[in-house]
């Protein structure tokens, strides 16, 4: 029966697009919560009495799922491939001294995260507009160019400018995120998330292979003035490739794209925007839409005249944006407590794991006492060996903690396991133990370094999956889910710019600093994280976690709401069993 009631903003994030769903209607939008719809309200309160919530998870869309993952995968492939060859690449340059290559490398991988801090929130505000599918491609054509035109950089300025370039136009993390957080619902967002930092983890390890082994210096004898273009011609490949099967396959799941006109249309009318906003002081898209922006809305006009305006708006503004708007969602119905919260602990977060993974190769290759002075072939088989225990923690191991212990408690673990790893690793022994044997000092440490790295994996891994989960399900509708996750990514490039100065200058200073120096870069990162911990502990909503999940009386509680729609929905219950 239509309804006549206003329309209301949607408490809680929606579900997945109905086209990727087993049942004609919604899935649960609370934890524990039967479906909304009659047949799912039926169905699941049958199940929840045979005490079979298992049966409720929707199937995933793999054939998405999938193509999500090359998109990953191809990009941090490609991303990767330039740490191996970047020292080398940063040393040539005419401007570059042998004794500030580091400090110059750092700038330009800072370039990149600065550049990022700019644009994220832009690309996640602009995908909630004109859908998730044409920001992906955009940005992965204009990676794919500036690769390019990274191979031909022989000073410099031309890496930090193609490098703040590469990074003012990509903004696909938080896009890909946002593209899960839709094509899944409660029941099985566990799982989709699970397999993203594990893409992330091979491209970390496939991307240098392909960056180190394609450098070539000489071409049968004859000097190569270009000797990075390879490494770089490659990588535009990957992405080029990543764009046609992007095209082909991958689904828009942002539904209020489906108001607007076809993809290749609204690439197009974007470049209209973008001129008109450049070459006008007053464009007429922005005063025509400010004239009937709730009119469009709510779909009617008070004076009867919202098709006449409407008519002349899209015959002068590009088709770009969809006529939902966003704006029927207050700041404060978006930016709540958890959402806050949620934000500042993963920028902690983003900001101890770029920080540990810049400290921990300086800490290693630096002398004793304050350094541990291992090579860097010890360096690279240590940090491939903590890949590895990514790889293998999330698809093994994470999946099923998450389900008992929740997405709020897993991540409160993986900042607390941060801690722990940040004090840990000043304590680790020395390969020359003065208190034991050569070989038996190679074995401690060994040993010490594979538990603390095991730790700080853990951390990592289950960190970035908790809060992606969190993150998505903290959103109230997926009309501003983009925007949330752009943010997110904003505040992780944040982090990335600052990580590694931040540390290097405190490992630096750590130097001059007897005994034990090195606890004090360790220590002071240390205590971010655990002010990050404390802070996690505020996060409370009950939306927050999947679907069936029970926290502290939870089971009961379920059983109540059972009862409650039970009451509420028995006529509807009724009337389904007589169809």
């Amino acid at each position: 029966m239509a309804r006549t009631a206003k329309p209301e903003i949607q408490p809680r994030r929606k579900s997945s697009a109905l086209h990727y769903q087993t049942f004609p209607t919604q899935p649960p939008t609370s934890r524990g919560r039967p479906p909304t719809s009659s047949y799912n309200s039926y169905a699941a309160h049958s199940a929840h009495e045979s005490s079979s919530p298992s049966h409720h998870e929707s199937p995933l869309p793999k054939k998405q799922l999938g193509i999500l993952a090359v998109i990953a995968l191809a990009e941090q492939t490609a991303l990767n491939s330039i740490s191996p060859y970047l020292p080398d690449m940063a040393s040539t340059f005419p401007e570059v001294e042998s004794t500030q290559v580091g400090l110059y490398v750092g700038l330009i991988a800072s370039s990149f995260a600065l550049a990022q801090f700019a644009t994220n929130f832009f690309w996640g505000w602009l995908s909630d507009r004109i859908g998730r599918k044409p920001v992906i491609l955009i940005g992965t054509f204009s990676t794919a160019v500036c690769f390019v035109l990274f191979g031909f950089c022989r000073t410099l300025w031309q890496a930090i400018i193609v490098q703040a370039l590469m990074g003012l136009v990509n903004g696909n993390q938080g896009v890909v995120s946002t593209c899960l957080g839709e094509i899944t619902d409660r029941s099985n967002q566990s799982r989709a998330f699970t397999y993203l930092p594990v893409v992330y983890g091979i491209g970390g390890i496939l991307g240098p292979v392909l960056g180190g082994i394609l450098v070539f210096k000489e071409w049968n004898g004859i000097s190569n003035p270009y000797p990075y273009l390879a490494p770089n011609l490659l990588s535009a490949v990957i992405l080029l490739i990543d764009l046609i099967l992007t095209m082909i396959f991958l689904e828009e799941s942002l539904e209020e794209v489906s108001h607007l006109p076809p993809l290749g249309k609204r690439i197009t009318s974007l470049f209209s925007w973008i001129w008109q906003f450049a070459s006008s002081t007053r464009p007429s898209y922005l005063h025509e839409r400010r004239a009937n922006h709730y009119h469009l809305h709510f779909g009617h006009n008070e004076d009867g005249d919202s098709e006449e305006s409407d008519g002349e708006s899209r015959a002068s503004v590009p088709a770009l944006f969809p006529d939902v708007s966003t704006e029927s969602l207050s700041r404060k119905d978006v930016f709540t407590r958890d959402t806050i919260l949620l934000l500042v602990t993963f920028l902690v977060f983003q900001l101890a794991n770029i920080s540990y993974n810049s400290l921990y190769p300086i800490f290693g290759q630096a002398k004793p006492p304050t350094g541990r002075d291992l090579s860097p072939e010890e360096i690279g088989l240590s940090l491939g060996f903590a890949g590895l225990m990514t790889i293998i923690f999330q698809v093994g191991i994470y999946g099923r903690l998450r389900d008992k212990i929740g997405n709020k408690l897993t991540y409160r673990i993986s900042l607390g396991a941060f801690v722990v790893a940040f004090i840990l690793m000043p304590w680790v022994g020395y390969k020359d133990s003065k208190h034991l044997g050569i070989g038996q000092g190679k074995v401690w440490i060994w040993i010490e370094l594979g538990i603390v790295l095991i730790i700080k994996t853990i951390a990592a891994v289950g960190g970035l999956t908790s809060a992606l989960l969190l993150i998505t399900n903290s959103a109230p509708n997926h009309s501003v889910l983009g925007t949330l996750n752009g943010l997110a990514q904003t505040l992780s490039a944040a982090g990335r710019a600052a990580g590694p100065f931040i540390s290097g200058a405190l490992f630096s200073a750590s130097t001059h600093v007897k005994p034990k120096g090195e606890a004090l870069a360790f220590g002071i990162f240390g205590g971010i994280s655990f002010i990050g911990l404390l802070l996690s502990f505020g996060i409370r909503g009950e939306n927050l976690e999947a679907e069936g999940f029970d926290e502290e009386e939870g089971e009961e509680s379920d059983d109540d709401e059972d009862e409650e729609d039970n009451d509420n929905g028995n006529e509807e219950q009724q009337t389904l069993l007589r169809k």
